[in-house]
């Protein structure tokens, strides 16, 4: 990480860098791809039809049996200068997929593949690299299918021996340029060595002698010291090329980074003072010490990541803008059809069924308004050759555009989860009728079972009621409906067999796990696109949820009653995050004459009211900023979910903070 903050030293480099790269670098080939309906597509031919649906048999029972998702994709060749892997990454985060989803890339004609993961995933960076090696030897052999195959078994292997966290991979860029950079890169990388791999702990601290500690606690001072100075260099640098609202959070960074090695720097003068330190005293204090130098540095490094996309873009220019200029139009081609649909679920549903969509189509023609206003300003600049203008307002563009995208397919997921929630409702209301026959024929001492049998009538009509007319609630009155049949399940328990038991808890906790997945996808969706506005309640909700319906979906199976405690929980917290979400929604300006955006007129009105709701402004785009945002100018509002393609997270995931980069596949 800490050589591509070396590669931003100086702006001749970095040109001189992308013109490098570019002189030898083949011609581009297929751009990353828009994942369809099923797990599986194959634009080289690759697969025959009965093989196709082979492998998509495959991929949903590996779904059903890790809740994990794979796609597998096969293309001619992958787009260059990006190679497998970050081909790969670029269709996974346009894509949306989030830590539970996977995407195995194949390029068939340049023989090339990648397996893209999220580092806060269930899988390690190991167990990816892993996997890949037992793939290998189908791509060598040809065998499209074994490969899926392959794939599968090593997810569920690794799934199946992973214990604990969701651990996260380190990403290791390797840049091959001239002498000069070359001696850049290696003298960094020597430093980042020291203080990565010689100033962190290797194991528990106990077990580090007070002299090694004392040693490594003094090179990651020195190290951090030297890449605070380079990145004080690194900031004027990227001002210049990107301008001054490109660098705020960079600049945010820069001074976190700073104070943290003054605190550094503050209890190393405390260790080194004339009063005599215990043992302990010195021990805790290094281990601090290694601690706040890490952390400098990570923010520092995550920022010089960001970056580095921004480059890419500038190096790219025209050809990127042609890509954002495309998806942007299929976008625009979908908002009427994303507005029909909503208003035949309108027709149908109550408005507290459809509250986390029913303002989507609006909010995506808003994000097309900025995505315009933004491409309009990168062709500008491109012109002007201004590469580094035009690769901000591109990347604003395209994050603009994957919130519409995502605001679109939002009311369409929504209106499949509804259809699958009515129909279990109704499932549940003709075993719940059967359950009522079963308890009428009990013996009633203490009037215990009459007491359950008429609760259970009075919601079994109750739910009848509202699945139908106009105003139909089916995930809530699924919700009711499970209520009651928990609490009939108690008075006629003792008649059911083994078998009749197990059939039912699996039952139940598929339909809880059903409905949980729905609620944490909307509010998934609804929080993403409305980053800018959402504070840390909402958030921290969401995020537990997700990791309860992770903790559900694992456990479905060997321990369906705790499964089911995981699910509800998870239920109820997605619940909430919506409540919380949708009152800072509320709460958050809604017009340009005043509040956050201030007068903003001409081309800026409602298209940039629209991106910063959506969190989508310029120096939110450099990794994002924390809490909601609300009452600040600047526009730090990119929120805990970042930026780019999109954002979208699925069921099951829970939270951003991850990366899909590490080294991984290669060449067969």
């Amino acid at each position: 990480m800490r050589a591509r903050r070396a590669a931003m030293l100086t702006t001749a480099l970095g040109a001189f860098l992308a013109v490098l790269l570019l002189s030898v670098t083949p011609a581009a080939a297929t751009p990353p791809v828009t994942l369809g309906s099923g797990y599986v597509l194959d634009d080289v031919g690759a697969l025959s039809d009965s093989q196709e649906s082979e492998a998509q048999a495959r991929l949903e029972q590996l779904k059903t049996d890790t809740g994990l998702d794979l796609w597998v994709v096969y293309v001619d060749e992958f787009t260059e200068p990006a190679g497998s892997e970050e081909w790969a990454n670029d269709t996974a985060e346009q894509n949306g997929l989030g830590p539970t989803q996977y995407l195995l890339a194949v390029a068939t004609e340049s023989r090339q593949f990648y397996l893209s993961g999220d580092s806060s995933g269930p899988l390690t960076g190991d167990q990816l690299a892993a996997i890949e090696q037992a793939i290998q030897p189908e791509l060598v052999a040809e065998d499209w299918v074994g490969a899926v195959d392959a794939a599968a078994t090593g997810i569920e292997d690794a799934t199946g021996s992973a214990a604990g966290g969701f651990p996260t991979g380190l990403i290791i860029f390797l840049v091959i340029a001239a002498i000069a950079i070359v001696v850049i890169v290696i003298v960094v990388r020597r430093r980042r060595k020291k203080v990565g791999g010689q100033g962190a702990p290797a194991g528990p601290v106990e077990q580090i002698d007070l002299k090694e500690l004392a040693r490594r606690a003094s090179s990651a001072l020195v190290e951090t010291d030297d890449a605070v100075k380079t990145s004080d260099q690194e900031l004027g640098f990227a001002r210049a090329q990107f301008g001054d609202a490109a660098t705020v959070e960079f600049a945010q960074a820069l001074q976190t980074a700073r104070e943290n090695l003054n605190k550094a720097f503050t209890i190393k003068q405390q260790l080194d003072d004339s009063t005599a330190d215990t043992d302990e005293q010195t021990r805790a204090w290094n281990v601090e010490i290694l601690r706040l130098c890490e952390e400098a540095n990570k923010g520092l490094d995550d920022k010089a990541a960001d970056f580095d996309e921004l480059r890419r873009l500038e190096q790219n220019a025209p050809e990127s803008l042609a890509r954002v200029q495309e998806l942007r139009d299929k976008a625009a081609a979908s908002i009427d059809t994303a507005d029909e649909h909503l208003r035949s679920l309108a027709a149908g549903y109550a408005p507290e069924a459809l509250a986390t969509v029913a303002d989507n189509p609006e909010q995506a023609r808003q994000r097309m308004q900025f995505a315009d206003e933004q491409l309009a300003l990168a062709q500008t600049a491109i012109g002007e050759g201004k590469g580094g203008e035009a690769a901000v307002s591109i990347k604003a563009a395209e994050e603009a555009v994957g919130q519409a995208i995502l605001l679109e397919d939002a009311i369409d997921k929504l209106g499949r989860d509804i259809a699958a929630g009515e129909q279990s409702a109704a499932a549940l209301i003709t075993e719940l009728e059967s359950d009522i026959a079963t308890a009428s024929a009990l013996p009633d001492a203490d009037g215990r079972v009459a007491g359950a049998i008429a609760a259970t009538r009075q919601q079994v009509d109750a739910a009848k009621a509202s699945l139908v007319g106009t105003a139909r609630r089916p995930l809530q009155t699924l919700q009711s409906l499970e209520a009651a049949d928990a609490q009939i399940d108690g008075v006629i328990a003792g008649v059911r067999d083994a078998a009749a038991k197990a059939q039912r808890a699996q039952q139940m906790i598929g339909q809880q796990i059903m409905q949980a997945q729905a609620q944490v996808s909307a509010a998934e969706d609804y929080i993403v696109a409305r980053r800018g506005a959402i504070g840390a309640e909402a958030r921290t909700r969401l995020a537990e949820a997700g990791a309860a319906l992770v903790q559900a979906q694992q456990l479905q199976t060997a321990n369906p009653e705790q499964a089911l405690q995981y699910a509800q929980r998870a239920n109820q917290l997605a619940g909430q995050a919506i409540q919380y979400a949708q009152n800072d929604v509320s709460a958050f300006p809604s017009s340009g004459g005043g509040g956050m955006v201030g007068g903003s007129g001409g081309g800026n009105g409602g298209g940039m009211l629209g991106a910063v709701l959506g969190g989508i402004v310029i120096n939110s785009l450099l990794g994002g900023g924390g809490g909601s945002g609300r009452g600040s100018s600047s526009g730090g509002l990119g929120g805990m979910f970042g930026g780019g393609g999109g954002g979208r997270m699925s069921p099951g995931s829970f939270g951003g903070g991850g990366t899909r980069a590490r080294r991984g596949g290669g060449r067969f």
